[in-house]
């Protein structure tokens, strides 16, 4: 605010200790593809390269072709930083890296997190959480950075640009980068496939002439009732936090052996049930567009009620029906779109989860 002092550091930058072994305790195997990706960001951190898009499709393995340019930067004293719009991103991540860079000094910072002034060479946080610095980061990478608000609100963009350093490299990952992005032609490296080497579930659009503000539709339990893996959990998108809450009622009188919750940006237990939904305590999870993206559930299948909702525009389809099919023991959860009306990003959405299919090498059937 204009009436609020603003401090800033003008002491001694912190230093950061050499490792004495490689800092990335990592063992995986990147695919030739993921392999690509990874040299490009080593090559644009090793010759200090402004910027470097990857675009790699919802379950590419973006975060592991990460790894090894972090490690590099680790090495050469640099800080780094990977900041995401979403809190759940964040959360999800933070465990990863701490496994994956065990010697290496990490914070996460999201609201309530409860760190907001620790100090590490390798930071995790919200966009909104980088209006606490000023050019502090040699490294920055932009996990989703089309999600909302970071797209809809101009004093994001600009946190990220101050908290960097003049010669700092920035990376973006996304899957969905948006037109002013791909306007200013970034050298970019495209991702097609996912990790598993399996296509992404194409999302069958069901048309129902009403939507119910308490039961869901009867199109829902038709697909329901003949899924071909009745074992998946469910994720239940809905448009708004009310639709979330207000069908979770009528879902449990019918399916009473189910465990069945909701979530939504405002929930207090949000985080809680996020983690016993992936702990598989919970079987059904109503949400909004919270996990649209930035988290990994391994065997779901997903449906979109009234997916002709303002709110689900193409790049949020596109990464809701990403959600699905993200493990190699199960590459093939299903993805239903229920609308009232055939939107253009309904359209849109389908059409760009083909033409990534097609670009690896898939033919409509699925195969290669």
């Amino acid at each position: 605010m204009a009436c609020t002092p603003l401090y800033e550091w003008t002491g001694q930058a912190p230093s950061w200790p050499t490792p004495t072994t490689n800092p990335l305790a990592w063992q995986g195997k990147l695919t030739d593809k993921q392999r690509h990706a990874s040299n490009k960001i080593i090559e644009a951190i090793e010759t200090k390269q402004k910027e470097q898009l990857i675009h790699a499709v919802c379950g590419a393995g973006k975060t592991e072709m990460l790894f090894e340019g972090i490690a590099l930067a680790i090495r050469q004293h640099k800080r780094v930083c990977l900041t995401s719009p979403r809190a759940d991103v964040i959360r999800e991540l933070l465990p990863r890296f701490k496994q994956a860079f065990p010697t290496t000094t990490i914070t996460g910072l999201y609201g309530g997190s409860g760190n907001n002034h620790q100090t590490a060479q390798l930071t995790l946080a919200t966009t909104h959480q980088l209006l606490r610095y000023q050019g502090a980061f040699d490294l920055m990478i932009i996990d989703e950075l089309d999600a909302f608000p970071y797209h809809a609100d101009s004093s994001l963009p600009f946190a990220t640009k101050r908290a960097q350093k003049p010669t700092s490299t920035m990376i973006y990952l996304t899957a969905t980068p948006r037109d002013d992005l791909l306007k200013r032609k970034p050298p970019t490296v495209f991702v097609p496939i996912r990790y598993h080497g399996q296509p992404l579930p194409v999302p069958k659009p069901i048309l129902t002439y009403k939507f119910s503000k308490t039961t869901l539709p009867k199109c829902f339990w038709t697909w329901y009732q003949n899924r071909q893996n009745p074992t998946r959990q469910l994720l239940i998108f809905t448009a708004t936090i009310n639709q979330a809450e207000r069908q979770r009622p009528s879902l449990i009188k019918k399916l009473p052996d189910k465990i069945i919750a909701s979530v939504h940006a405002e929930d207090p237990d949000r985080i809680d049930k996020v983690q016993q939904f992936r702990n598989k305590d919970i079987d059904i999870l109503l949400t909004t567009t919270i996990l649209e993206r930035g988290v990994t559930f391994p065997s779901v299948d997903v449906a979109v009620i009234d997916a002709g909702h303002d709110v689900f525009d193409q790049a949020a389809l596109v990464q809701i029906a990403g959600r699905a099919g993200r493990s190699p023991d199960d590459p093939t959860g299903e993805v239903i779109f229920i609308h009232d009306g055939y939107t253009r990003a309904i359209r849109d959405s389908l059409t760009a989860i083909r033409q990534m299919n097609k670009r690896a090498g898939f033919d409509q059937g699925g195969y290669r």
